[in-house]
């Protein structure tokens, strides 16, 4: 099939390459020049693992094209709408203005029989409001809402090998012309046994913002659990481990820490809490006030406990942070906790090193006034103390007492506990987790 996808972010550049991958002839459309000249060289614009790849392997079979030129969308069967959608600059409700531009210029394109799919993570009503709008242009046009459930890091495997589909249409049947359209579009992992699901439009917008909104609160249970832990002498490990075997409950998301971040959690709860408001649900939503609290003090607490672990005091300190992403494998800063707690620690007299292995150039753009260093090795050195706050492999793999030689003071705060305290204890370090003795 003949698809567009405008957008070429983080979602779209990822789902243009994997539909040029499945077989269909792909254009990606965005308004940034450097974005598109990246992507048509084959080098994505942020880190995602296997991606760059990908992209070489389809432009190869001559199956994937960029541009900035809304009017390549012309003769495409089904243009995706892969746009952002963040937070309102002082509000917690969406930013629509990116959906809503992506939509304006694309109705000229339209033909008969097109299928305007939008996967952009949005308030619910939105699609319906859409939907008149592609009606009224090209009345045999159609459009339907299919949510992305990407998790950075794993995009590519998410988009090939889907754990389920979703389609919204405006009147939720299986015999909507839409339906069978977007099944041709992924009839291989279709194929391959991907579940499949056809609902009213208003529900598939809800089916992302409740999928995060659930993750967000299942991640804060668990912290406000650690909370409870530390005042109780408690183990928060061994408490997820337990809890996690009731099959009901399940041992993912289990994971005490410094909290979530990236671009969809934090925005995605807000803007559900603002959309119910709208709605006059918004006392159904009123824990997720909550669940972000929970999450934003967290980051208080590891000032604290870092605080403490340098013998009540942050000034002139030598730290350095391990982790600038808001997740291991992913170059994305919006909204990392670690990168927020290194710079609450400088503020509070701190001198903060950080290294990551792939976001610190996204970093410095944030917060220049910290220092950045490449190698962890170099990093840590003459460091009185470390804060592991991006699990990435190579940070859970380092050696203690290798490490140690390289200290001013062998401590280390381990803010995802995903290290063994009994291993880092024994080589002679100040160990410290998060809800752990």
């Amino acid at each position: 099939m003949r698809i567009s996808v405008i957008g070429c972010g983080y979602l779209g550049a990822v789902h243009a390459a994997c539909m040029a991958k499945l077989g269909h002839q792909v254009v990606g459309i965005d308004v940034d020049e450097n974005k598109i000249a990246a992507l048509s060289s084959a080098k994505a614009p942020f880190y995602e693992p296997g991606l760059d790849t990908l992209l070489q392997s389809v432009q190869e079979t001559g199956r994937l094209a960029f541009t900035t030129d809304m009017a390549a969308a012309a003769g495409s069967d089904v243009h995706f709408i892969c746009v952002g959608t963040p937070q309102k600059k002082g509000e917690n409700g969406a930013d629509m203005t990116y959906v809503n531009a992506a939509l304006i210029d694309l109705l000229p394109f339209l033909a008969p029989g097109n299928v305007v799919v939008g996967k952009s993570t949005v308030p619910v009503g939105t699609a319906a409001r859409l939907a008149e709008l592609v009606t009224d242009h090209q009345p045999d046009a159609h459009l339907v809402w299919n949510p992305e459930f990407l998790r950075e890091g794993h995009a590519v495997s998410d988009t090939l090998q889907p754990d389920r589909f979703v389609y919204g249409v405006n009147d939720g049947s299986e015999e909507h012309p839409a339906v069978q359209v977007l099944d041709e579009v992924y009839a291989s992992p279709l194929g391959a046994g991907a579940p499949r699901l056809v609902m009213d439009l208003p529900t598939a917008e809800l089916v992302k913002t409740a999928a995060n909104s659930f993750l967000a609160t299942k991640i804060s249970f668990i912290n406000a659990m650690a909370e409870l832990c530390d005042a109780a002498g408690a183990d928060v490990t061994h408490l997820a481990e337990a809890i996690g075997m009731d099959d009901r409950i399940g041992r993912k998301f289990l994971q005490a820490g410094i909290g979530f971040g990236g671009g969809c959690l934090p925005k995605d709860i807000r803007a559900f809490m603002a959309r119910a408001g709208e709605l006059g649900a918004d006392q159904a939503l009123t824990f997720l006030r909550e669940v972000d609290a929970i999450n934003m003090r967290r980051r208080t607490r590891v000032v604290e406990l870092t605080r403490e672990l340098c013998g009540n005091s942050l000034l002139g300190k030598r730290l350095t942070v391990l982790g600038a992403a808001f997740k291991p494998e992913s170059d994305d800063v919006r909204d990392s906790p670690a990168l927020s707690i290194a710079a609450q620690l400088q503020l509070q007299g701190a001198v903060v090193t950080v290294t990551d292995p792939k976001a610190l150039e996204n970093a410095a753009l944030r917060f220049p006034e910290l220092q950045y260093v490449q190698d962890p090795e170099r990093a840590v050195r003459n460091a009185e103390a470390i804060l592991l706050l991006t699990e990435w492999q190579e940070y859970r793999d380092l050696d203690p007492h290798l490490l140690k030689e390289s200290m001013a003071t062998p401590r280390i705060l381990d803010g995802r506990n995903v290290l063994d305290p009994a291993k880092w204890r024994a080589a002679g370090w100040h160990y410290r987790g998060l809800g752990r003795p």
